[in-house]
C-alpha cells in the first residue's frame, strides 16, 4: 500500500515538470515569432518611411530654371563690369574742365595756376609734366577739351579729389625707366615753341633740372657748363643724347669715347669738366 502510494506521487510529479518543460517550450517559440514578427514590421515601415532613391530626369521646368540660374549670374557679372565702367563720369569730367576754362575750350595760365592750387600741387612740380605727357598735351599751359577728356578718362579722374588720390602714381611712373625715357622725349616737345625746332636754352636748363636735377649727380657742373657756353638753344638729338649720357657714363668721366657719336656739346662738356678738374 505504502508502495502504491509513493508510485502515484512520482508519476504525478513527473507529470507536472512535462507540463512545466512544455508551457517554457511553447513560450520560447512565441517569443521568437515575436522577435521576427517586430523585426519585418520594422523594416517594412523602414522601406515605406525611405523609399529606394532613383535618379530623376531633369524636366523642362529645370532646364529651364538652369538657364535662368545661368543667364543670371552672367546679367550679374556683366552688371558690374558696367557699374565700374560708369564710375568715371564724362559729364562730371566735363564740368570739371570748364571750372577752369571758363567760356573757352581751353584751360589757359590762369585756369592753370587754380587748378595746380586745387590739386596742391606747384606749377613747376614735376608731376605736372607727367600730368600733361598723361594727357598728351601739345602746349606747355595749356590743356584743351579734347586733351583733357581722353587723359582724365584714361586716369579715371572726374574730380579734383580723384586727380590728388592718382598723384602718388603719377609720380612713380618716373621710376619706370621706359616710362622716364618717355616723359623726357615729350618734354622738348612739350616746351619748345611750336614754330621752333629748338629749344630755348633757359627754358632748356629748367626742363633738365626737372627731370635730372634729382637724379644725376652731374647735373650742377653740367648747368654751369652751359651758363657759361655759346649756346643758346638745344636740338632735339643733344636732347636726347644727354639723358643718354646721364645713364651710361661714369661720374669721374673715365667710360666717356671721344671717338664716339656723342654730339659736340657733350664733348666740350667733357672737356671743360676735365680742365676744371684739374685745376
Amino acid at each position: 500500500m505504502h508502495s502504491d502510494a509513493a508510485n502515484f506521487q512520482l508519476n504525478s510529479h513527473l507529470t507536472t515538470l512535462a507540463n512545466i518543460h512544455k508551457i517554457h517550450h511553447t513560450l520560447h517559440r512565441l517569443n521568437l515569432t515575436e522577435d521576427v514578427a517586430q523585426e519585418s514590421h520594422q523594416s517594412a515601415c523602414c522601406s515605406r518611411a525611405m523609399p529606394p532613391r532613383k535618379k530623376r530626369r531633369p524636366s523642362a521646368g529645370d532646364d529651364l530654371s538652369a538657364k535662368k540660374s545661368r543667364q543670371d549670374s552672367i546679367f550679374r557679372k556683366h552688371d558690374t563690369s558696367q557699374i565700374r565702367e560708369e564710375t568715371f563720369s564724362s559729364k562730371r569730367c566735363l564740368e570739371w574742365f570748364y571750372e577752369y576754362a571758363g567760356c573757352d575750350d581751353v584751360v589757359g595760365p590762369e585756369g592753370m595756376e587754380k587748378f595746380c592750387e586745387d590739386i596742391g600741387v606747384e606749377p613747376e612740380n614735376v608731376v605736372m609734366l607727367v600730368l600733361a605727357w598723361k594727357l598728351d598735351a601739345q602746349s606747355m599751359g595749356y590743356f584743351t577739351r579734347q586733351e583733357w577728356l581722353r587723359g582724365m578718362s584714361s586716369l579715371q579722374c572726374d574730380s579734383t579729389e580723384r586727380l590728388r588720390n592718382s598723384l602718388d602714381y603719377l609720380r612713380s611712373v618716373l621710376n619706370d625707366s621706359t616710362s622716364f625715357k618717355l616723359i623726357y622725349r615729350y618734354a622738348f616737345d612739350f616746351a619748345r615753341e611750336k614754330d621752333q625746332r629748338s629749344l630755348d636754352l633757359n627754358t632748356a636748363k629748367c626742363m633738365l633740372g626737372l627731370l635730372l636735377g634729382k637724379t644725376w649727380p652731374l647735373f650742377p657742373v653740367f648747368n654751369q657748363f652751359l651758363e657759361q657756353s655759346k649756346y643758346k638753344v638745344i636740338n632735339k638729338d643733344q636732347w636726347c643724347n644727354v639723358l643718354e649720357f646721364s645713364r651710361t657714363i661714369n661720374l669721374d668721366l673715365s667710360n666717356y669715347d671721344e671717338d664716339g657719336a656723342w654730339p659736340v656739346l657733350l664733348d666740350e662738356f667733357v672737356e671743360w669738366y676735365k680742365e676744371r678738374q684739374m685745376s
